[in-house]
C-alpha cells in the first residue's frame, strides 16, 4: 500500500470526510444551514397558516359587514349635504346649527367615544381580515413555484423541439455552429 493511499485512507476512509469535517468548524455546511432554513420556514408558515385559517361566513356576518360599511359614506355625505343646505337655505341651516349648540357636552364626548370605538375596532377587524389573507396567499406559494416551474419546463421542452425540427437554414447552421450562408442576392 503506497503512502498516498494511506494518507487518502485516513482522510476518507470509514465513510468519513476529514476535510469537509474540519471545514464545517469554521465555516457552515450550506447545504445543511439550507436544509434548517427550509425547515424554520415551513414551519412558520405552517403555524401561520393555523392562525389564520379562513373561516367561512355565513348570511347574517355578511349583512353585519354590510351594514358597517354604511356609517363612514353617510358621515361623508352628510356633511357635504350641510354646506350645499347651507348654500341652499341659510336661514333653515342656522335653525338647526342653533339647536346643536344646545347639545350638552357630555353627549359630545360620548358621541366621540362610540365613533372612535366604533372605528377602531373595524380597523382592527378588516387588519386581522388582511392577516388571514395574507396567510392564504403565502401558504400558497408553494404550489405557484411548482407551476411556474413546470411552465418553464414545457416551453423549454417546446423550444428544444421546435429548434430541432425547424428546416430554416441559418437557424441550422447557427445551431450547428457555421458561419451563415451567403444569401442569392449577394451572388
Amino acid at each position: 500500500m503506497g503512502m498516498i493511499e494511506q494518507i487518502f485512507g485516513v482522510l476518507f476512509g470509514s465513510n468519513r470526510n476529514v476535510l469537509a469535517e474540519t471545514a464545517e468548524v469554521f465555516r457552515i455546511n450550506a447545504e445543511a444551514d439550507a436544509v434548517r432554513w427550509s425547515s424554520l420556514q415551513g414551519a412558520a408558515l405552517d403555524q401561520f397558516g393555523r392562525e389564520f385559517r379562513i373561516v367561512r361566513r355565513g348570511w347574517f356576518d355578511r349583512l353585519m359587514d354590510a351594514l358597517n360599511r354604511v356609517p363612514r359614506p353617510a358621515m361623508a355625505l352628510g356633511t357635504m349635504g350641510l354646506f350645499v343646505a347651507a348654500m341652499i337655505d341659510p336661514i333653515w341651516f342656522a335653525a338647526r346649527m342653533a339647536g346643536i349648540a344646545l347639545v350638552p357636552e357630555p353627549l359630545w364626548w360620548l358621541l366621540a367615544a362610540i365613533v372612535s370605538f366604533y372605528f377602531g375596532a373595524r380597523h382592527q377587524a378588516k387588519g386581522q381580515a388582511f392577516q388571514r389573507e395574507l396567510a392564504a396567499t403565502i401558504a400558497t406559494v408553494p404550489q405557484v413555484i411548482r407551476t411556474i416551474d413546470a411552465v418553464e419546463n414545457i416551453r423549454q421542452a417546446d423550444d428544444d423541439d421546435v429548434a430541432m425540427t425547424s428546416d430554416n437554414p441559418a437557424l441550422a447552421d447557427w445551431q450547428a455552429g457555421k458561419p451563415p450562408r451567403p444569401s442569392p442576392a449577394t451572388m
